[in-house]
């Protein structure tokens, strides 16, 4: 009596290895961008939730932006890439807008584009 074959062929197992490599892989090389994404939004966040956020001047906005990303590690942005600007209401609206390009194998790269804001 034959018995039928349960499993996954050795060939199997190889494609799905390499898929799950190549996955791990870009998930490797791209969390740590979204983690320091995420630090950027607290960041922004902090900086708005400040009492005295609506009498501060531009220069202070970006310094305190400045000192808060030393605390949070962040390095892919500083305090002249923050855009001051008022919303029609007439509140002040801090927000940051930048790209990373990261290189995954040969000739494949991933491109992030972020944006944090205030009024988010």
């Amino acid at each position: 009596m034959l018995k039928k074959q349960k499993g996954m062929t050795f060939l199997g197992f190889i494609i799905v290895a390499a898929i799950a490599l190549s996955l791990l892989l870009v998930a490797m090389k791209i969390v740590p961008d979204y983690m320091e994404f995420s630090s950027v939004k607290k960041t922004i966040k902090a900086i708005g939730d400040d009492p005295n956020f609506n009498s501060m001047t531009k220069q202070e906005i970006r310094t305190s932006f400045d000192k808060r990303a030393d605390i949070n590690y962040v390095t892919v942005v500083n305090g002249k890439d923050v855009v001051i600007s008022k919303d029609p209401s007439g509140r002040k609206v801090v927000s940051i807008e930048y790209e990373v390009v990261r290189p995954l194998a040969l000739n494949l790269s991933a491109l992030m584009d972020f944006k944090a804001s205030t009024a988010d």
